[in-house]
């Protein structure tokens, strides 16, 4: 188990690296719809496995349009930047979210309610098909999307992205390992009783010496970097939780098997779909002076 979780992890780590790096971020914002659509799929079979079907085809319409115009956004910003002449910073960029997006989420409602008045199913599933529709929506794709603003964010946009997937990363493997070697003291046992205080705190080390590894790569002062690490990491370890609770109550190990070793996608990105938009979040509000 131990050898497919590493091999698995071995074929998509530099995948995944290429995509960030060395691709513009029209191609992150197709990755990442490729990876909401499989995420989604996943927590409709969960929403299932307690009786909520979800509107499917409607939710992975809204969740595409809302990547498009994520992207939109980045892209018209970056043609606003070469426009004037310069690449903004990210102080240039205040805490506004572009009006689209709330078009978005009230089109969303908008097809719900059709849908809802609308569908031959019977009325007693009206309202957990709008629950699980919309807890899909709001729990996975709204927060994954920030993933294609954080790349888009500056010229350092796409080293941002790698050190939130970084971050999680070292913070995970820390977790599983030490939880395993030397984990004895639960963390949450009612959601997932494999998890331990030892393995937390050894997951926010490894975020912590991931931020000042970066230090020297990302011109951000080291305390925010640290900062961001150890809210990113915090952030990355209720996602786990969240997920594990979603499984929990769908009474299942693991929301798929499409990654050996790992379970499914959403078990692999459950950290990232809260730690991603913390770090954006973290960098409009803040405001930390690049160096």
């Amino acid at each position: 188990m131990t050898l497919t979780r590493i091999l698995t992890a071995l074929v998509l780590i530099p995948a995944v690296v290429a995509i960030v790096l060395f691709t513009p971020t029209w191609a992150v914002a197709l990755a990442t719809a490729a990876v909401t659509i499989l995420a989604l799929r996943e927590y409709f079979v969960l929403g299932e496995a307690i009786g909520h079907r979800a509107y499917r085809l409607w939710t992975i319409f809204s969740a595409l349009l809302l990547i498009f115009f994520q992207g939109a956004e980045a892209l018209g910003r970056a043609l606003t930047d070469m426009h004037i002449g310069f690449t903004t910073s990210v102080g240039d960029h205040k805490f506004a979210e572009d009006p689209s997006l709330a078009c978005v989420f009230f089109l969303f409602v908008l097809g719900l309610t059709v849908l809802t008045l609308f569908t031959l199913r019977p009325l007693v599933e009206s309202l957990p098909s709008a629950g699980i529709s919309s807890s899909a929506f709001l729990l996975v794709a709204f927060p994954l999307s920030y993933a294609i603003r954080l790349h888009a964010l500056n010229s350092s946009g796409p080293r941002l992205l790698l050190f939130a997937l970084v971050l999680t990363w070292a913070g995970d493997t820390l977790a599983y390992f030490v939880g395993r070697a030397i984990g004895k003291h639960p963390l949450a046992p009612h959601i997932s009783p494999k998890k331990t205080w030892e393995g937390t705190i050894a997951s926010m080390f490894g975020s912590l010496l991931v931020a000042y590894a970066f230090s020297y790569w990302i011109r951000i002062p080291l305390h925010h970097l640290l900062l961001m690490a150890a809210i990113g990491n915090i952030a990355g370890q209720m996602g786990d939780l969240l997920e594990s609770a979603y499984k929990r109550s769908a009474g299942v190990k693991d929301s798929g098997g499409l990654l050996p070793g790992h379970g499914g996608v959403l078990d692999r990105i459950d950290a990232l779909i809260l730690c991603i938009p913390v770090i954006w979040y973290y960098l409009v509000l803040v405001n930390p002076p690049t160096l």
